[in-house]
């Protein structure tokens, strides 16, 4: 069934850059670059103009000993947003559209594609068009695989920014603090697909984030972008490598995937670590889809799914078709 959207949006202007941020370019590109080669997965999506009431004590979990939400530092993202902008902006030459289908407070649950293998473009894209947009005082969270956490240059960069631990304790926590909350459900699935599959959504049937929604009566707002997978030439997940690796029993990752991409040319799970490729990337933000209110209460997680996804399936169609040729977009 196809659903009608709404009528195109002019993308987001990429702003004017300070010569400070451009200086500082080289340096967080380098950073981040050198630094993501341990990491597996990071999660996310965008919300809408709905913003539903949710009862805390719904949400509320157990409070480790360190709350990795309190460590969102928003005048670490102020200092350092211009030379994220100038990334955005020169590097990937970004587009961001439809920021306002996101309420500027009250919980939301962002769901996106996941693409780029470890080092997402789109996502450090999406968070500086966030922060643009709502300010660095605004909770925003991202999920993200706990290799994260074991690369100190990598933990440094994203933890600040507001990125935690996947776990439904952070999940639900992060919530009850009225934040937006970007999870991928395909997770390292689908930022490892072959990059001739950089048009598809490949969630994997994963519906956890569809019975989430139901259960606390949020919207979901979903973000889709382009151009991630085009940031290395990505050769597939290799799924059965790592089944018989035990790589899931040993580092929680269900891929062992090849890659093909600068310094090195062939790397394994972006080891020994790689610089991407500067494919523009594009990134458009659907408007809220309410699940209630278009299934009925009753309606069963796999009905959602196939909404959801059907509906990120037909703007990503979209934005593939109005690229031109790989990388220049």
């Amino acid at each position: 069934m196809t659903h009608p959207r709404p009528p195109e949006r002019e993308p987001t202007p990429v702003p004017r850059i300070p010569s400070a941020a451009t200086s500082s370019v080289a340096s967080l590109v380098g950073a981040v670059a050198g630094s993501v080669a341990g990491v597996s997965r990071m999660l996310g999506a965008a919300s809408g103009d709905v913003i539903a009431v949710v009862d805390p004590r719904r949400l509320a979990g157990r409070r480790p000993a360190i709350d990795p939400l309190d460590l969102r530092d928003p005048e670490y993202i102020r200092r350092t947003l211009p030379a994220l902008r100038a990334m955005s902006g020169i590097y990937f030459r970004a587009e961001v559209r439809g920021m306002e289908n996101i309420p500027a407070r009250g919980p939301v649950l962002l769901v996106g594609n996941h693409s780029g293998g470890t080092l997402i473009a789109d996502t450090f894209v999406f968070a500086q068009a966030f922060y643009d947009h709502f300010g660095a005082d605004r909770v925003f969270h991202q999920l993200a695989h706990d290799l994260v956490f074991k690369v100190p240059g990598v933990r440094a960069l994203v933890t600040p920014y507001g990125t935690v631990p996947a776990s439904p304790e952070n999940v639900r926590r992060a919530l009850a603090r009225d934040a937006a909350l970007l999870v991928y459900p395909g997770g390292d699935h689908e930022t490892y697909r072959a990059t001739w599959h950089s048009a598809d959504i490949d969630f994997a049937h994963r519906t956890g984030f569809v019975r989430l929604a139901q259960e606390l009566g949020l919207p979901i707002v979903p973000v889709v972008a382009i151009g991630g997978q085009e940031t290395a030439l990505f050769l597939g997940q290799g799924e059965s490598v790592a089944r018989l690796l035990h790589l899931h029993r040993l580092l929680r990752i269900d891929v062992a995937p090849v890659q093909i991409a600068p310094p090195w040319g062939v790397t394994v799970l972006d080891f020994p670590g790689r610089v991407p490729l500067p494919a523009k990337i594009t990134v458009e933000v659907l408007p809220a889809i309410d699940l209630a209110a278009e299934l009925g209460a009753d309606a069963d997680a796999d009905a959602g799914y196939d909404l959801i996804t059907g509906r990120m399936q037909e703007a990503l169609d979209e934005l593939a078709d109005a690229r031109t040729f790989p990388l220049v977009g």
